[in-house]
């Protein structure tokens, strides 16, 4: 009769794996290397792992009863997905290397944002325009628990210890960016809690630790899954306690990633730092030639009257002149691949999108393709002048002559 195989001999080549990867390395290396001591196997590319439950130990002497569990370590000796599956454990492993923080991560950026303010329930929370979804998840909040929603510039007087600051930056829809450590020196001289929705900022252009965050949160549905195929939310934090506690919580919610998102989560880090260095060379290109052409720059003078013809202005944290002292050092590797075009008048906003062959009118962001959305379709408080560009891997130069016949062809319609 075959004698069974043991969890140790399951596990005995953990040892001749390579040691964890050093964060002095930078963000493409780490993508790349940071979970390849979790190998278990000789497959270069991670295996999905589908199972929803997991055998416990053969060896009673390793049981541990749920009542003698320590819920504040994590580990991979999985029991249940709801709790702990191996692709989502191992790429918020590797999420941990590029956020300089231990990670948790969640069915959406929306759950994980939920799952905080239930950790923290804040008496009050400073925010300010941004992403209309942020602004729901705290309408709940205030239904549930009475929550009060303060003016992000309201006075400091204001603020309360375990209150928050919910600062996003680059900030959604329009691009521009707002100086962390001022806002946190404003934080915690109260108190308070600085939460960052770094969404618009991945890994690579900003680290918001640096800056005082209590805790940094990321739709890893744009960037950091980059292809548009997948959800995913990400919460962040140096707190052990506040990290302990959201896991455990977590549980309860049941918010998880499934296992396919977590195994698509660790193929799009691999590309992170390349997608967004290339994204924000791109975006930094077109956004300087549009402002040349509204400001009377651009050499080539028909062009140049297209764009006036029909654009308004463009909005990024690129054209954030007075902002340069802190913003270059906040952000020393580019200012981020969304930007936001006024339209002239809500009807050239409405018809942009349809004159353009390389850009896909959908909402979302983040993506390796270039998305451009009528800001309206899916924000009701946002004006119906503005469209949102989320810029993508294609030439820039092929980009800018899509948008030059396109706004051509609006200015000859109006005449």
């Amino acid at each position: 009769m075959a004698s069974s195989i043991s969890d140790h001999e399951i596990n005995s080549n953990q040892t001749s794996q390579p040691q964890e990867v050093s964060q002095s390395f930078s963000v493409s290396t780490r993508a790349l290397h940071a979970d390849d001591h979790l190998n278990r196997n000789p497959d270069v590319a991670p295996p999905i792992h589908l199972s929803t439950t997991f055998r416990y130990s053969s060896n009673p002497g390793d049981l541990v009863p749920a009542a003698d569990e320590d819920h504040a370590v994590p580990t991979d000796a999985h029991v249940y997905s709801r709790a702990t599956a191996p692709n989502t454990t191992r790429l918020e492993t590797l999420l941990q290397t590029l956020l300089f923080a231990p990670c948790l991560t969640y069915s959406s950026g929306l759950a994980a944002l939920h799952a905080l303010y239930v950790f923290l329930r804040p008496d009050r929370v400073s925010v300010g325009a941004g992403y209309h979804g942020s602004r729901g998840v705290l309408s709940l909040h205030e239904k549930l628990h009475g929550l009060k929603v303060l003016p992000l510039e309201c006075p400091v007087e204001d603020l309360q210890k375990g209150d928050v600051i919910h600062l996003e930056t680059p900030v959604n829809p329009t691009g521009e960016a707002r100086h962390i450590a001022a806002y946190a020196k404003k934080a915690h001289s109260r108190g308070a809690v600085l939460v960052i929705d770094a969404t618009f900022g991945p890994p690579g252009l900003q680290e918001p630790f640096q800056w005082g965050a209590d805790v940094v949160m990321h739709s890893g549905t744009k960037y950091l899954g980059g292809h548009s195929d997948m959800l995913m939310g990400v919460l962040a934090t140096r707190n052990e306690k506040w990290l302990a506690g959201m896991r455990a919580e977590r549980v309860s919610l049941g918010s998880v990633m499934g296992s396919l998102e977590g195994w698509l989560g660790l193929r799009s880090l691999r590309t992170l730092g390349l997608r967004v260095k290339a994204q924000s060379e791109n975006t930094g290109k077109l956004v300087c030639w549009l402002n040349d052409c509204l400001n009377g720059k651009d050499h080539s003078q028909d062009k140049g009257e297209a764009v006036r013809g029909v654009v308004e202005r463009v909005q990024h944290a690129s054209l954030q002149g007075d902002d340069m002292d802190w913003l270059r050092k906040q952000m020393p590797n580019g200012f981020g691949p969304v930007f936001a075009l006024w339209m002239k008048d809500e009807t050239l906003a409405r018809q942009l999108p349809s004159k353009l062959k390389l850009f896909s009118h959908a909402t979302s962001l983040g993506g390796v393709e270039s998305l451009m959305e009528w800001r309206a379709m899916s924000d009701e408080q946002v004006d119906r002048r503005l469209v949102r560009v989320s810029v993508g891997l294609e030439d820039w130069e092929d980009l800018r002559k899509d948008l030059i016949k396109a706004f051509a062809s609006l200015k000859d319609e109006r005449k």
